[in-house]
């Protein structure tokens, strides 16, 4: 069931968004030699400060074989998503996305960055670009009237413009008392497909663009994080939004 939120569940749900730019900002300033735990251990400090707890602790879905045992996921280099914060330092060049959430007075937000450690390669950085082009077309594709399959076709048609893969089963997906809610929003679709889009109506938008061109993906071990098939890198770039008669407004900025 699709929930559509008041102003005032949106104004929490900001809250709860600014709480989560927080966390990322602090991730983003990561060196070399920095362990991945040391980003979860910092943004663990900053929700607790804000008062504010994980969503992302302890959630298990259902492909999952264990629940996610930190508040923020870390992955590096061709992990695409859902890399769980190790004792890994981080080296010159590495490819670095992390992921959040935090659920403050029963409002959740979500969001994830892509950064660069020491020494860019040139091609991390066109990546990345292209990642937050593809999640700022979804954005913008994301107006009363319009329907999911809008979103899911901007993004792709910028995907694709760069010769990037996704990995087609993984998406956003409506947000608000839990992190995970209806509708789905796929990175792939055709345009004027799907749930039409309403004023009140939330969204976590999260392109995942893999440098290789390939859609599949393959999962660690620990059954949770996602890598590339062929080895190349990978980025993930996420806002939650919520569709406003005013256009759509952003909840995950600081």
């Amino acid at each position: 069931m699709v929930e559509i939120k008041t102003d005032t569940a949106l104004e929490a749900m900001r809250e709860a968004g600014r709480v989560v730019a927080h966390a990322l900002a602090a991730a983003r300033a990561a060196a070399v030699g920095v362990r991945l735990r040391e980003l979860d251990e910092a943004a663990r400090a900053i929700l607790t400060k804000a008062g504010a707890r994980s969503p992302f602790l302890g959630y298990q879905p259902s492909f999952a074989p264990t629940p996610f045992p930190a508040v923020v996921c870390a992955s590096v280099n061709d992990a695409v998503s859902h890399g769980i914060p190790d004792d890994y330092r981080l080296r010159d060049g590495d490819l670095v996305s992390v992921d959040c959430g935090a659920k403050l007075d029963g409002w959740t937000g979500d969001a994830a960055i892509s950064f660069t450690v020491g020494t860019p390669r040139p091609a991390d950085l066109e990546l990345i670009a292209a990642t937050q082009q593809a999640l700022d077309a979804g954005i913008a594709a994301a107006t009363v009237g319009h329907r999911i399959g809008d979103i899911s076709h901007a993004i792709s048609t910028v995907a694709r413009k760069a010769d990037s893969g996704m990995p087609a089963d993984f998406g956003g997906h409506g947000i608000g008392r839990q992190m995970h809610e209806d509708p789905h929003v796929p990175n792939h679709g055709r345009p004027g497909r799907g749930f039409p889009l309403r004023h009140g109506l939330a969204l976590a938008i999260e392109p995942m663009l893999m440098a290789g061109g390939r859609n599949d993906y393959h999962t660690d071990p620990d059954g949770w994080t996602l890598r590339t098939i062929d080895g190349s890198r990978a980025a993930h770039i996420e806002h939650t939004i919520a569709i406003t008669e005013d256009g759509p407004r952003i909840l995950t900025l600081p």
